[in-house]
């Protein structure tokens, strides 16, 4: 059976369990408050006064669980429990037996009110998370065109200076090509980010994941005269992960640390075992975050940066929580940042 028609089974059998602990409930206080009344002596007005009260539980729990047609279906229940006794225990008084039914009647348009309440403010729920959802889609959209826009704009410019004859040919297609390129990163970004991470845990050394993520930005790093530190015990740090993936979420978090750190600056890259889990540390000595970024720092699509899709964290902490993992930042402006990572040796 496909992932999808799973999920949507196992949602659909949880959905059926609530719905019957909730029936079930109704069900068993409305008998035991009607029990209490056949149990009782029916000239003990005060103990059938606080049954008569008891009604109202089942009633709202109905109102509660399932709105106005949980709160009817309760009531109804509620009033053929009880009108027997009524019947059963008539006592010829007309204010007894009008309190009786004033009571009965007041229950019922309370619940029906509250279903109605409740019924609202799910509907009002659900339009809102509508509009929310909706409202992500737009700014996600907006983000993804923004940031295609520019390379887009590259490829044309220089695909018509081909076209006219001018500058050199083979710079011209560079800047195509290298622009195409750009586009590719923020298309893979975006569908990494939609798709759930799949990941392939083996038992490897956590530091030649962290020395290969080294590897790969320390390029990067010569271009903006950021020195990168990699500082690994010498003895083998084990742990059941996925290395590919792992790997892309440290380059994501080297990459910003690198970004965020000025010319001469150094960014410390650091690995090692603290009981169960192995850590990371990625620190530098840059610009660091004010508190507004570092509270949106793993919301998609948010960035206070020109060029990026605002994805980078959010896949790296996708990743690190894929594997069972969790990872913390602490950051001051004008003091750098700290992130910290911490695996399991076995998620």
């Amino acid at each position: 059976m496909p992932g999808d028609e799973m999920k949507k089974l196992q949602h659909g059998l949880l959905k059926i369990k609530a719905v019957s602990r909730y029936a079930i409930a109704i069900v068993v206080i409305s008998l035991f408050i009607t029990y209490l009344h056949y149990a009782t002596v029916p000239g003990i007005h005060v103990e059938h006064d606080i049954y008569r009260e008891l009604y109202y539980v089942p009633v709202f729990l109905g109102a509660l669980a399932f709105g106005l047609k949980g709160a009817v279906l309760s009531y109804l229940l509620v009033f053929a429990l009880y009108m027997p006794y009524i019947v059963i225990s008539w006592s010829g008084s007309f204010a007894s037996e009008a309190n009786k039914f004033l009571h009965l009647l007041l229950q019922g348009i309370l619940g029906v009110t509250a279903g109605i309440l409740i019924d609202r403010d799910r509907r009002t729920r659900i339009q809102l998370q509508k509009s929310r959802y909706l409202s992500g889609i737009g700014q996600a959209a907006s983000a993804i065109v923004h940031d295609l826009r520019n390379p887009l704009v590259s490829i044309l410019g220089f695909a018509k200076r081909i076209q006219e004859g001018k500058g050199k040919q083979e710079s011209n297609i560079q800047e195509i090509i290298d622009s195409a390129h750009g586009m590719e990163r923020i298309v893979n970004d975006v569908l990494d980010f939609a798709r759930p991470i799949r990941l392939e845990l083996q038992e490897e050394d956590f530091r030649h994941v962290v020395s290969r993520a080294c590897d790969i930005c320390k390029t990067k790093a010569e271009e903006v005269g950021v020195r990168v530190a990699c500082d690994l015990p010498p003895e083998p740090v084990m742990a059941a992960i996925d290395p590919f993936q792992l790997e892309r979420a440290i380059a994501n978090l080297l990459g910003n640390a690198i970004e965020a750190s000025g010319k001469g600056k150094q960014v410390v890259v650091s690995a090692g075992t603290s009981g169960s889990s192995v850590v990371l540390m990625v620190k530098d000595r840059g610009s660091g975050m004010d508190r507004e970024t570092l509270e949106n720092i793993f919301i998609p699509f948010y960035t206070k940066k020109s060029k990026g899709t605002g994805l980078g964290m959010s896949i790296a902490k996708k990743i690190v929580d894929g594997h069972r993992g969790s990872i913390h930042i602490h950051s001051r402006p004008g003091e750098g940042t700290e992130v910290k990572i911490e695996i399991p040796h076995a998620p």
